[in-house]
């Protein structure tokens, strides 16, 4: 049958062409992009498949560099602590020396200001070390839970994923001070004035009480009161809060904070008031046998022989847990890196464009749209033979 109106064999042709072009499209994306999947209507379940994986592929890849800063972390706590081991053994020689009768009290003497000095250094390399902004060697690190020096290393992907290692106080310090300075009316008409003169090294949890009066106040110190790197700073954030502490005025005494120091004073001339004031100190610190150790006669000298064998156990016992958690940290970001790759391997095999069948696509269907043209022309020009049977 022989029509005009609808031509068949070119709609078929057309509609070939249409499908035969959507496949050269996207044998043209994939090439182009190196993917197989652009889209969603590519392969949609291989889309929410590989979108999985790349949130564990890149978790996996932070959690190894998470590992690789926790070690080095670790490492830095252990180079401070050999530093530390080093000089305790010097302080044991010297003890040594000491505890040796040759030794005048001169001698014993001139071996302590070098221990001393030693003991002091060690001191400050467990209140100054510090990596990434954090003293990790002087207890001032609390975890979310509050226990001190606590720290959870992130080594995986997902939530809960942690390798976690405590970090004990190794140090010690000298006994805050404080004290009162007090004067007394000296003539009729003269207010008595009482000063309480905060001094010393405090840390969170050390309990100040002060009496004046019949009254007393407690406060003990906090984290926050403690925080900045100068001790001034840190002294008038606690003169401050023991203003709060008491109030204004305590009876009839006023009271007022200036700097590192409390000021009491008589509301009334010639009246006088007591004042008497404690600390009691938090007692913390790994080496904290270490404070009172001298080496200046026989006896002091061999009672610090056996301190500080104490304390080169302990710095041994952590220098251990370092060094074990230090390893496991290695293997697991060795593992993790291993995922990684595998992971992304198969990630690779589900969104990856494999070139060779692309381009195998890519040439049969620019054939088959060349094809589909001159078939298109073809069937264009076929009606034109109904013309012949209308020539009379």
């Amino acid at each position: 049958m022989s029509v005009i109106n609808t031509n068949v064999k070119s709609l078929v042709s057309q509609n070939a062409m249409v499908k035969n072009n959507r496949n050269l499209a996207d044998a043209m994306q994939q090439l182009s992009t190196g993917k197989r999947i652009n889209s969603a209507k590519d392969d949609a379940a291989g889309l929410a498949i590989s979108s999985r994986m790349t949130s564990q592929i890149t978790g996996l890849n932070q959690a190894v560099r998470n590992g690789n800063d926790a070690v080095s972390m670790l490492q830095t706590t252990e180079g401070a602590m050999i530093e530390m081991t080093n000089m305790l053994q010097r302080m044991r020689e010297l003890a040594i020396q000491s505890s040796n009768d040759t030794y005048t009290a001169v001698d014993r003497g001139y071996l302590d200001l070098e221990f001393q000095q030693l003991k002091a250094e060690i001191n400050r390399i467990t209140d100054d070390t510090e990596w990434n902004g954090m003293g990790f060697l002087d207890g001032s690190v609390t975890n979310d839970d509050g226990t001190v020096g606590k720290f959870e290393f992130q080594v995986g992907a997902n939530d809960g994923q942690i390798i976690t290692h405590t970090i004990s106080d190794m140090g010690f310090r000298d006994d805050a001070q404080s004290s009162f300075v007090t004067t007394t009316p000296n003539a009729v008409g003269v207010e008595q004035v009482s000063k309480l003169t905060l001094s010393g090294t405090y840390k969170a949890g050390d309990q100040i009480s002060f009496k004046v009066d019949s009254e007393t106040v407690n406060y003990t110190v906090l984290e926050e009161d403690v925080a900045d790197a100068d001790n001034a700073t840190n002294l008038e954030a606690i003169a401050a809060k023991l203003l709060t502490a008491a109030g204004t005025p305590i009876g009839d005494v006023e009271v007022t904070a200036s700097d590192n120091v409390l000021t009491f004073t008589a509301g009334t001339a010639g009246t006088g008031f007591d004042t008497s004031t404690s600390t009691n100190l938090v007692d913390a610190g790994a080496l904290k046998n270490l404070r009172s150790l001298t080496i200046l006669n026989n006896t002091d000298s061999n009672a610090s022989i056996n301190q500080l064998d104490v304390a080169i156990d302990r710095i041994n016992t952590e220098r251990a847990g370092l060094g074990a958690v230090i390893n496991r940290l290695n293997y697991a970001v060795d593992n993790l890196a291993n995922v990684s790759l595998n992971t992304s391997e198969s990630r690779s095999r589900i969104m990856d464009a494999d070139y060779a069948k692309a381009s195998s696509e890519l040439a049969r269907t620019q054939i088959i749209s060349q094809a589909a043209t001159a078939m298109l022309a073809q069937a264009n020009q076929q009606p034109q033979t109904v013309l012949q049977l209308l020539q009379g």
